[in-house]
């Protein structure tokens, strides 16, 4: 199903106070916080998120990456199995298994938003290259450097790629990828909000110059608010981890939030809470507390 809807509800408001709140869902990013830096779960954490589904409490994976790369949390989705990928632009069934998940919301970002977005980074950022995030393709400019973890079904200008007869084009599309060489990562993800304005979502959550366009309105925290809402859960009712600055959102909209002791700066002045570095378990850490505190 798409949904693309804007969701303007994606921040916190003013209620009972989250600590005296009993967490129902507990949302984590998945890379530099419920991964360690080998991309592993540990022990320690696939014992506390099976205890918290134990508990009653859901456990949402909630990420940047693109369904096809979640098999690194397939094993632990336990009960639901559901996770909100690609920086809020889907809802994804993980209970497949990798190459067999079902999307479950797609919140696309409009062909004429993203090539207007891509004109207008072009224009502020000389240099910039782009690469094309579907459902179940991925394309890229023949500058885009090799970033991801697969080769590209089609090497093309962005302009060609979002073309309406274009490659995959009876598929939505879920993010661009924008990249520079020179610039630094914060300095880019300014410049590009500035120039792109409402045509698209823009944040990022890699430590080069590399930044991830969403449809307006698609964030992790506008789509994590939707699925709350549909589960009859508040915002005060959710703890949320992350690292990085396409977390911000989410973690301001969470009753309770956690940043990762490796967590940039923006993410840390986000959250209400911090803990421990994910090579810590540090989202383990949390939940076994929370655990403990409901006894």
């Amino acid at each position: 199903m798409r949904e693309n809807d804007r969701v303007t509800s994606a921040t916190r408001q003013p209620g009972t106070p989250a600590a005296a709140t009993p967490a129902r869902l507990i949302a984590t990013d998945l890379d530099g916080t419920l991964l360690r830096d080998d991309k592993s779960v540990s022990p320690r954490t696939v014992a506390a998120l099976a205890a918290a589904e134990e508990a009653g409490i859901e456990v949402f994976f909630v990420t940047g990456r693109p369904a096809r790369w979640m098999d690194v949390v397939s094993d632990h989705v336990h009960g639901h199995g559901l996770a909100i990928c690609g920086n809020g632009a889907a809802v994804v069934d993980l209970h497949g298994g990798p190459g067999a998940h079902r999307f479950v919301k797609v919140r696309e970002l409009a062909r004429e938003n993203a090539l207007a977005a891509v004109r207008l980074l072009r224009e502020a950022a000389p240099g910039t290259v782009f690469a094309v995030e579907q459902t179940y393709g991925f394309h890229q400019e023949p500058d885009y450097p090799k970033l991801h973890m697969e080769i590209p079904d089609h090497l093309l200008p962005a302009e060609k790629l979002l073309a309406p007869d274009g490659p995959g084009a009876d598929q939505p599309v879920l993010k661009i990828l924008a990249y520079h060489p020179d610039l630094d990562p914060d300095a880019f993800l300014a410049l590009a909000r500035l120039a792109i304005g409402d045509h698209a979502n823009v944040t990022r959550s890699s430590p080069s110059a590399l930044l991830e366009l969403s449809g307006p309105g698609v964030s992790k925290a506008s789509t994590l608010a939707l699925c709350c809402a549909e589960r009859g859960i508040s915002h005060e009712e959710v703890v949320a981890f992350g690292d990085m600055p396409n977390d911000v959102e989410m973690l301001t909209w969470a009753g309770r939030s956690y940043a990762m002791g490796n967590a940039h700066p923006d993410v840390i002045a986000a959250a209400s809470g911090r803990t421990v570095a994910n090579n810590e378990d540090g989202v383990a850490v949390v939940i076994e507390q929370l655990l403990t505190d409901r006894n």
